[in-house]
C-alpha cells in the first residue's frame, strides 16, 4: 500500500511539473550588448525581485549574446552581460538557431540596427513571435523590409521605444487630457555614424512625438546647426509637431503636448517595466500593440528630416520619402533571394 501511495505521489508530481512547464512561456534573447537585456532578465528571472510573482508565467531561458562587432559601446558590454545572464539561469548559446530551438518567443535586443534584418529573418523562419527593440533597423528601407518579411512568414512582430509606454504618454494617447492639438518633444541624440540620423538614439523623442500625435505627418523640415537640430512636421489636419535632438547640454526626455483642455508635459523614462508588460502581453496574445505602419512612419519622418538637412532645411514630402524607401526595400528583398 505504501509503495502504491509513493507511485501515485510521483505521478502527481510529474503531472504538476508537466503542467507548469506548459504554462511557462520560454523566452530567448538575441544580443547581450545593451542594458535592456540584463534589465529584462533581472525582472523576469530574479526570484527575489518584487515583480517575480507577476511574471512567473514567463522565463528567459536562453540567449545568443552577439551583438555588434564594430560599435565599441555595444560589444565591450557583452562579456559582463554574459556572466550576469548566467547568474540568472540563462543558457548562453553559440548560434541564433540553437537558441530558437529552446524558446517560444524572442527579444531581438542587438544594439546595432544594421544587424536586425539578418537576425530577424532567422526568427521569422522559425515562426517565433518577436519584439525588436529600437531601432527596428538602421534605415527606413530595412525597416520596411523587416515588416514585409514578418508578413510573408506570418510572424507577429512589433517594436517600440520604452518612452511610448510612459504612463502619462499613454494617457495623452488615449485622449484623457482632450484632443492633441500639437506637441514639441525632445530627447538625447547620441550620434552613431553607422546609423541614419536619429535612428540610433533620437528615436526615443520621435517615438514620443508619434505616441501623442499619432500618424499623419505629410511634410518635414529640419533646422540644423553644428550642435543642434529641430525637426518640424506638419500633419494632414494642419497640426504641427516638433522634435528637438539634444546633443549638448543636459540629456532630458520629454516634451510639451498642447491638448484641448490644457498643456501636458510628456513623460520621460520610467524604467523598463511598462514596456516589458506590453511585450509579455504581446507574447501571450500574439496581438501586435503598435501598428507597423506607425513604426514605418516614424522612420520615414527621420529619413525625411535627413533629406531636409541635405537640402539645407527645405520642406520634404513624407510620401516621396516613403515611396523611395519602399523601392529600396524591394531591392533588399530581391538581393536576399539571390
Amino acid at each position: 500500500m505504501k509503495t502504491k501511495n509513493i507511485i501515485i505521489a510521483l505521478l502527481f508530481s510529474l503531472i504538476s511539473v508537466s503542467l507548469y512547464s506548459q504554462e511557462v512561456i520560454k523566452l530567448g534573447i538575441i544580443g547581450l550588448d545593451t542594458s535592456h537585456s540584463p534589465a529584462f532578465i533581472k525582472l523576469l528571472n530574479d526570484e527575489s525581485a518584487p515583480e517575480h510573482e507577476q511574471y512567473k508565467g514567463f522565463k528567459i531561458v536562453a540567449a545568443y549574446p552577439y551583438g555588434s562587432k564594430t560599435i565599441e559601446s555595444s560589444y565591450k558590454r557583452i562579456p559582463g552581460y554574459i556572466e550576469e545572464a548566467k547568474k540568472h539561469g540563462v543558457k548562453i548559446t553559440t548560434s541564433i538557431a540553437e537558441m530558437l530551438k529552446q524558446v517560444d518567443c524572442v527579444f531581438l535586443e542587438t544594439n546595432d540596427g544594421n544587424m536586425h534584418l539578418e537576425q530577424a529573418i532567422e526568427v521569422f523562419k522559425a515562426g517565433k513571435p518577436v519584439f525588436i527593440d529600437k531601432p527596428v533597423a538602421a534605415t527606413l528601407a530595412e525597416t520596411i523590409a523587416i515588416f514585409k518579411l514578418a508578413k510573408k512568414y506570418n510572424v507577429p512582430v512589433f517594436s517600440s521605444s520604452v518612452l511610448r509606454y510612459s504612463p502619462i504618454n499613454q494617457e495623452i494617447r488615449n485622449g484623457d487630457h482632450g484632443k492633441v492639438l500639437g506637441a514639441d518633444c525632445y530627447s538625447p541624440d547620441a550620434y552613431e555614424p553607422s546609423h541614419a540620423d536619429f535612428t540610433w538614439y533620437g528615436i526615443h523623442g520621435v517615438e514620443t512625438l508619434y505616441t501623442v500625435m499619432g500618424k499623419g505627418c505629410t511634410q518635414v523640415s529640419r533646422s540644423t546647426t553644428k550642435d543642434y537640430s529641430v525637426v518640424t512636421g506638419i500633419w494632414t489636419d494642419g497640426r504641427i509637431g516638433t522634435f528637438r535632438a539634444i546633443r549638448t547640454g543636459h540629456n532630458y526626455f520629454g516634451g510639451s503636448v498642447f491638448c484641448s483642455s490644457k498643456v501636458v508635459q510628456a513623460g520621460g523614462y520610467n524604467g523598463y517595466k511598462p514596456l516589458l508588460d506590453q511585450i509579455l502581453k504581446f507574447f501571450r496574445s500574439k496581438e501586435v500593440p503598435v501598428d507597423p505602419d506607425e513604426t514605418i512612419e516614424i522612420f520615414t519622418f527621420m529619413e525625411a528630416s535627413n533629406e531636409s538637412k541635405r537640402q539645407n532645411g527645405a520642406p520634404v514630402s513624407m510620401e516621396a520619402i516613403l515611396e523611395k524607401g519602399k523601392l529600396d526595400a524591394e531591392r533588399i528583398l530581391r538581393d536576399l533571394k539571390d
